[in-house]
């Protein structure tokens, strides 16, 4: 299901569909603040969480990827906690990327286990307490701000620069699962991911500290000779086709999938075929190729991110204020 438009839409102008779901919003915003008020366990080590207050993606697996590098290069041991979206594999399971597939375990841990010890489950605490076990002196969560299992030491509110909160509502009418004011008063600091668009730095809380990042496609391994089609299964699938166009790649077409889709064989031979048509190239994400079988990925070339900071000392920053954590 793909997000309504008017969820988009500046918040003076959401429309009748917006206001006639307000019920249903403050329903949804009352029990997600009945869920936060429920204890957590505070883990030994410093724990991060790098989440959102919207649906769909802003970039935070990235970020937990580029934040872990850093950390490792500091000495630490850090490990990620994932929800593991879409996996069914038993909670706190360690991620082994040459046995486990994105049915097992989601999509991001498969990726996120080729840099650090990556746990999945929705119980971030079981996951927290295996990892400790296995010798993590950090941890990093990606995605979970909503999530009361785990203690969060520092917690980042990840934007989009692009589309922001969006007009500021609750689901379902609008994009958050949550208000954005009782959110930010938990946050440690936003990262603005892209250009700021919305005005999102600008509203923010006096003092909340506030960090801005680009991606960048890598896109070395696309072929210019070949006609192109693009596929994804992501959050804002358009934002990945914005970002091949900028690199110069403009597919010959582009399919948007759900997030966190799950291509079934009929999908993926349609792929195959509407390629071998076009003696086209078959251009899709890092997240969507660990969810396609081996036979397709060996045929799709994968377009990966580059976190790139505004300045150097922003992520430095982070990790003083996470790394720094003391435990009570």
């Amino acid at each position: 299901m793909r997000p309504p438009a008017f969820w988009w839409r500046p918040p003076a102008d959401a429309g009748l569909m917006a206001g006639l779901l307000a019920p249903l919003a403050h329903i949804y915003a009352a029990a997600t603040a009945r869920r936060l008020r429920r204890a957590s366990w505070h883990a030994p080590v410093p724990v991060l969480c790098c989440g959102n207050i919207g649906v769909g993606g802003a970039g935070k697996t990235p970020l937990v990827m580029d934040l872990a590098q850093r950390a490792i290069s500091r000495g630490r041991r850090p490990a990620f906690l994932s929800r593991g979206y879409g996996g069914r594999a038993r909670a706190g399971i360690r991620v082994d990327p040459s046995h486990h597939t994105a049915r097992d375990v989601g999509d991001e841990p498969l990726l996120l286990a080729h840099i650090a010890p990556c746990y999945a489950g929705a119980d971030r605490a079981v996951s927290a307490r295996r990892a400790v076990a296995d010798g993590a002196d950090c941890l990093l969560m990606d995605d979970g701000f909503q999530n009361p299992t785990l203690h969060q030491d520092l917690a980042l509110v990840v934007v989009d620069g692009a589309v922001g909160f969006g007009n500021g509502r609750v689901l379902p009418a609008g994009p958050l699962r949550e208000p954005v004011a009782p959110a930010l008063a938990r946050a440690g600091g936003v990262v603005i991911m892209g250009r700021d668009r919305q005005g999102v730095a600008a509203s923010l809380p006096e003092g909340l500290p506030c960090f801005a990042a680009t991606l960048q496609p890598d896109t070395q391994t696309i072929p210019r000779d070949r006609p192109i089609i693009a596929f994804a299964g992501i959050g804002r699938p358009a934002k990945f086709f914005d970002g091949l166009a900028q690199c110069g790649i403009h597919p010959v077409r582009c399919l948007a999938f759900p997030d966190h889709h799950a291509y079934t064989a009929a999908e993926q031979a349609r792929l195959h075929r509407l390629a071998a048509q076009a003696g086209a190239c078959l251009v899709t994400t890092q997240k969507d190729a660990v969810r396609l079988n081996a036979p397709l990925q060996t045929e799709v070339r994968t377009v990966g991110l580059e976190l790139a900071w505004a300045t150097p000392a922003m992520p430095e920053r982070i990790l003083d204020l996470w790394l720094g954590t003391t435990q009570q």
